[in-house]
């Protein structure tokens, strides 16, 4: 991301039973101006998915067709199933503008970070292993062999919270949405974004940066 990008692109991700999806849809809730990148996946829909507005769910050959057209931002396989990003909605967004939020894993994120260099990445913790097996338990959606995977995957996926800038811990649900709202808040004044909101008012105050000249 760059000037050609004036709008932000967040990066969440979290293991399985964080209580990440419900947290982006609290926060898209309370910021309606954020575009959620909406992915395709070959997994079959969870009871209440909507096609084109949880996931774009496909066949694999379709998948693999998008990969070989390079026409995913990044894609992964997890739990037997493929995920991708379409590159274009996303480019389009941040160039008009507006800000851009990813639902992905911290492979996808990494993946993203080579288009999106100063994309704003933010780690969903669970208050401890016990509150998330817990809550995979409660959600009734996966059965037992799969929520065993989940919590051996879990593990794993912590170990890249390093590659994030940002990191809150669910313990408290509404607390832990105001956090999440304080970094979006926060990064949109940022030196770069405030240059580019505000050009015309940069210019008058005399002000030149590398960002609004």
């Amino acid at each position: 991301m760059s000037t050609q990008h004036p709008g932000n692109v967040f990066i969440v991700a979290a293991p399985s039973g964080a209580g990440k999806s419900s947290l982006i849809n609290a926060l898209l809730k309370q910021e309606p101006d954020i575009q959620l990148s909406i992915s395709c996946t070959t997994r079959a829909p969870r009871p209440g998915e909507v096609d084109g507005e949880h996931y774009r769910f496909v066949s694999v050959d379709d998948f693999q067709t998008l990969r070989t057209n390079d026409q995913l931002l990044e894609w992964a396989e997890v739990h037997g199933n493929f995920y991708g990003t379409p590159v274009q909605p996303i480019h389009e967004a941040a160039d008009a503008g507006r800000d851009v939020l990813l639902e992905i894993d911290w492979q996808g994120a990494r993946q993203v970070r080579r288009f999106f260099p100063e994309a704003i990445g933010v780690f969903i913790l669970p208050p401890s292993i016990e509150a998330l097996e817990s809550r995979l338990n409660q959600r009734g959606q996966d059965s037992a062999q799969v929520i065993a995977r989940r919590l051996l995957a879990a593990g794993s996926e912590m170990s890249h919270i390093s590659e994030f800038q940002y990191v809150i811990i669910n313990q408290e649900f509404n607390f832990a949405l105001a956090e999440l709202a304080a970094v979006v808040k926060a990064s949109r004044l940022s030196l770069p974004k405030q240059a580019h909101k505000h050009a015309e008012l940069f210019s008058q105050l005399g002000i030149r940066t590398e960002f609004n000249s």
